[in-house]
């Protein structure tokens, strides 16, 4: 087996919800020598960008989501440990939620596991969360930057709401802040003075990388 069937055979599992078979594929991969970072962004990683747009299509709903997400995550238990994540000394360090109000948290966990696999410390806050638990914990934290999703135009307010906080208390300049989820855009960004909006987990990582020139 080549490294592209092997990728695909790996995304075909976690779509399948094949846990076992998701693992020993993984195993697979790091006995062929291939680095674990592009083991989990070409397979696993595209296997659940599979699975979100089976779920947008209404053709997986969350229990299979949730299934598939344990096969992700069983692989990745695999890869993580051989995981070369540079010599980063000091770690960005990264606060991210979905807002208050919404509970789709896919986009959020693909961005999650990817930042964790470009060696970004991630401080997961979760879905439905609290606005003002953004603020407190990128303070509590020292974080580098605050990552708001949502897919919901009735919560997409809130990410305003956040940065408007961070005005009020004066801290705004302590931290960037990416948005990003279905309804949002890069008109919606500049309009509330956020520095980062991405459509998509890979371009999260590249654009976080470029603002802070790594």
């Amino acid at each position: 087996m080549d490294k592209k069937e092997l990728f695909q055979n790996i995304s075909d599992a976690v779509v399948d919800m094949e846990e076992d078979l998701t693992k020993e594929l993984c195993e697979q991969s790091l006995q062929m020598g291939i680095p674990a970072y592009e083991t989990i962004n070409c397979g696993l990683i595209k296997g659940m960008d599979r699975v979100g747009k089976l779920y947008e299509e209404e053709e997986y709903f969350l229990p299979e989501v949730l299934i598939c997400s344990d096969a992700m995550n069983e692989g990745l238990d695999i890869l993580k440990p051989h995981l070369d994540r540079g010599i980063i000394e000091n770690p960005l360090k990264i606060v991210i939620g979905v807002v208050e109000g919404d509970t789709h948290d896919i986009g959020k966990n693909l961005v999650k596991v990817m930042m964790e696999a470009a060696g970004f410390t991630v401080y997961d806050l979760g879905r439905d969360v609290p606005l003002e638990k953004f603020v407190e914990e990128a303070e509590e934290k020292d974080a580098n930057l605050i990552c708001m999703s949502t897919l919901m135009t009735t919560t997409m307010p809130g990410m305003k709401t956040v940065i408007d906080k961070l005005n009020e208390k004066n801290i705004r300049e302590k931290f960037k802040v990416m948005i990003g989820g279905g309804p949002v855009s890069q008109k919606f960004a500049n309009d509330i003075g956020a520095d980062i909006y991405t459509t998509d987990a890979n371009e999260a990582v590249r654009r976080v990388k470029e603002v802070y020139s790594m």
